[in-house]
């Protein structure tokens, strides 16, 4: 079965989301896919954050159903979800101290019966997620000496390590630099859309769905396929060439933007 007709890994329909009296998305359905990397923009308040717990069935909609795999969330045990979504959120607090690789091989768990302890196997794979992101040589360190871009850094690992086919991310670059959120959005862009896909390939190999929710339209521009944008008029949904544009993204951010082609590529600017 190909990816396009393969069920979506997740599927919006017809949702609301809100916090208190205050409804912050309305009537948003749209589909993700394997090999696709959607990214969540709008104004700080816009509702990004309960948007994306509420996809990773944190939050409860006020109308409408998500999806996991085809099937309602609430039909998931949490552990089998565990297995098909990995969620990343916007804060980590770290309570007590750690080593990296054990913070890291907490995104095994999923994958262990409940008695069990991690195997070498599990070793690995945290191994290859802090290679991954640059991050191989913290792996002994206590995860309360880290800085907070190191932290970010490790927490993603996590999420890697889970190896789950849908990953959900609450602002993975933020407090990163810029040779840091390069790295970490075009990992995630790599994981969706391998290069060279192996015959027999699994889970881990045949692409993965992705969506983060990000500040910077440009970053969005570069790294994602799709776009779901926060804006006055509604939540603009679809491909990055439909929904991004100065018009669009200068009404979601209350501040005029303008369009500039730099080597060939545009970015958006405040004017």
């Amino acid at each position: 079965m190909n990816a396009a007709s393969a069920a979506p890994l997740l599927e919006a329909i017809g949702l609301d989301v809100g916090v208190g009296s205050r409804v912050l998305v309305r009537d948003l359905s749209f589909a993700l896919r394997r090999g696709e990397v959607w990214a969540l923009l709008g104004a700080n308040g816009a509702g990004k954050t309960t948007l994306i717990n509420t996809l990773a069935g944190l939050h409860r909609a006020e109308r409408g159903a998500v999806r996991l795999d085809g099937k309602p969330l609430a039909a998931w045990p949490p552990e089998a979800a565990a297995r098909r979504r990995a969620y990343l959120p916007q804060f980590q607090h770290d309570a007590f101290s750690a080593s990296v690789l054990d913070i890291v091989l907490t995104g095994r768990h999923p994958h262990l019966s409940r008695l069990a302890w991690e195997s070498d196997a599990d070793t690995r794979v945290a191994l290859e997620a802090l290679e991954a992101l640059g991050c191989a040589d913290l792996a002994q360190r206590d995860v309360t000496t880290l800085s907070g871009g190191e932290r970010r850094r490790v927490a993603i690992a996590a999420l890697l390590a889970q190896q789950a086919p849908l990953l959900l991310l609450d602002e993975p670059v933020a407090h990163l630099d810029l040779h840091h959120q390069i790295g970490v959005l075009a990992h995630l862009a790599n994981l969706a859309h391998p290069a060279r896909p192996s015959a027999g390939a699994d889970d881990r190999d045949t692409g993965r769905g992705v969506l983060f929710s990000v500040h910077d339209p440009n970053l969005a521009l570069r790294f994602a396929t799709h776009a779901l944008l926060l804006a006055p008029d509604g939540v603009h949904a679809g491909t990055i060439a439909d929904v991004l544009d100065a018009a669009t993204l200068s009404a979601a951010y209350r501040h005029p933007l303008a369009a500039v082609e730099v080597n060939g590529r545009v970015v958006y600017v405040p004017e």
